[in-house]
């Protein structure tokens, strides 16, 4: 539920926001907000928080332009910029050196392997393919909406660009790890 529940925020104002953006703006702030002093409560770093402080400067944002100007030009393209901000969030936590999921990843794996190379490798590769899936999920709705493309086109792009980095996330450690046991295990020499 680690990473699930740091979406929360994105998932509330995109279902509200099928309503009206603006309320969409702020359930994702309300949202965001809640969660993010939970877990401070709870004792959790902010490194394992950065979708949900990433979610709170967002909405927080958007909400105040929906506030200040109902009727702006970003009412339109609110789910594009939504993508394009949990990209930025992504890449730009790759080029910090701090992936968005190692902090995510710490709260469930034993410290005595937060340091070490493979553990940041895989964590970069499961933060560079989410950049990834909202990257495509932003470009396609982008494209979508130039073109004038179906509803289905920016649907498919929602369920490719967001299950892809799930399975992903899921599959990945276990063969990471797999491919380190293989390699620490000795093999018999034939004679």
């Amino acid at each position: 539920m680690g990473y699930l529940r740091g979406f929360v925020p994105w998932i509330v104002s995109g279902a509200v926001s099928s309503f009206d953006w603006r309320w969409g703006a702020l359930g994702g702030l309300a949202s965001g907000l809640l969660l993010l002093l939970q877990d401070r409560r709870r004792g959790v770093g902010l490194d394992a928080l950065v979708l949900e402080v990433s979610a709170v400067v967002y909405f927080a944002a958007v909400g105040a332009v929906a506030l200040a100007a109902p009727h702006a030009a970003l009412s339109k393209p609110v789910g594009i910029l939504s993508f394009a901000w949990l990209a930025v969030t992504a890449w730009g936590s790759l080029a910090l050196r701090r992936p968005f999921t190692l902090g995510i990843a710490r709260r469930r794996t034993p410290r005595e392997y937060w340091d070490r190379p493979e553990f940041i490798a895989v964590n970069n590769r499961i933060t560079a393919a989410w950049g990834a899936g909202f990257t495509f999920i932003c470009a396609s709705l982008a494209v979508g909406g130039a073109v004038h493309a179906p509803a289905w086109v920016g649907i498919a792009a929602h369920v490719a660009g967001l299950t892809g980095p799930a399975v992903f996330t899921r599959v990945h450690p276990a063969r990471a790890r797999a491919r380190l046991l293989a390699r620490a295990v000795p093999v018999p020499q034939e004679q």
